[in-house]
């Protein structure tokens, strides 16, 4: 993370990052008092924090500050110690498997993407609509007009239509990028958690992809955990500061950039 990105010219020395939700938002997942531990170092120390339905959540924090453990125990990956991940208000994530989690909708990208690279896109968004996920059935199923719209739609979107005869494997790694996104959003997942989304892309590539993550603000749920502070900037959405297993500050990139804590986490001062 670049010094650069945190201004200290305008810090007030006494200033609250609160950004809780008002009463009455409708809450898409609750974490209340996570602790994960592993061999003695607190991963997650009783983390708690509120995500607001189909709001677009960045989440920062300097390296060990518990950004993955955080995903890890929203999909089922890493059963917390302690606390709870509470989805819809009724389920509580920690009491089922991942399997579980990504069928009642949630969906999670990891930073390297994960694609059929000796199938073509159209083919890849195909499969990835299919109820049966194997692949030899799902090619040879019938897609009728009903899926081929939903697919040239998510090709559109994810700024892909013009490659979908192409094998996926030809793509750059910025339109794999893409194409894993549109694959989850043809689950119609309910939360998408997207881990450092833009690392390894070329800046047009970056500044596309949050061009698409801003068009789906207001439809989806995103968390997006990310390290390129200039595209966190673009995405002009709430930021979530942990440092140390614990939530540091929240509140609009500006106000995060200015709080003391978060300088004296990224900066040493």
């Amino acid at each position: 993370m670049s010094d650069a990105i945190f201004d200290t010219s305008h810090v007030q020395e006494e200033k609250s990052s609160s950004t809780a939700p008002a009463q009455g938002t409708d809450i898409i997942l609750e974490l209340s008092d996570l602790s994960v531990s592993f061999d003695g170092f607190k991963a997650l120390n009783k983390l708690s924090l509120k995500f607001v339905r189909n709001e677009l959540r960045c989440i920062i924090g300097p390296n060990g500050a518990g950004k993955t453990t955080m995903m890890d125990c929203i999909t089922g990956k890493t059963r917390p110690d302690e606390g709870s991940c509470i989805f819809n208000s009724t389920v509580d994530l920690t009491l089922l498997t991942e399997p579980e989690i990504a069928i009642i909708g949630i969906g999670r990208k990891f930073q390297k993407p994960t694609i059929f690279e000796s199938h073509t896109v159209f083919e890849n968004l195909e499969l990835a609509m299919k109820t049966d996920k194997r692949v030899r059935f799902s090619l040879f199923a019938v897609v009728d007009d009903v899926m081929r719209d939903r697919i040239a739609d998510t090709l559109r979107l994810i700024n892909l239509n013009e490659n979908a005869d192409q094998l996926a494997g030809r793509l750059s790694h910025g339109q794999k990028q893409w194409l894993e996104i549109g694959m989850l959003l043809m689950q119609d997942p309910q939360l998408l958690l997207l881990d450092e989304p833009v690392a390894g892309m070329t800046d047009d590539e970056t500044e596309r992809t949050g061009e698409l993550f801003n068009s789906l603000k207001g439809k989806h749920s995103l968390v997006v955990v990310e390290h390129d502070m200039g595209f966190v900037e673009q995405l002009k959405s709430m930021v979530t500061v942990l440092d140390q297993g614990s939530l540091l500050c929240e509140g609009a990139m500006a106000d995060v950039q200015s709080d003391p804590k978060v300088i004296e986490v990224y900066l040493g001062r």
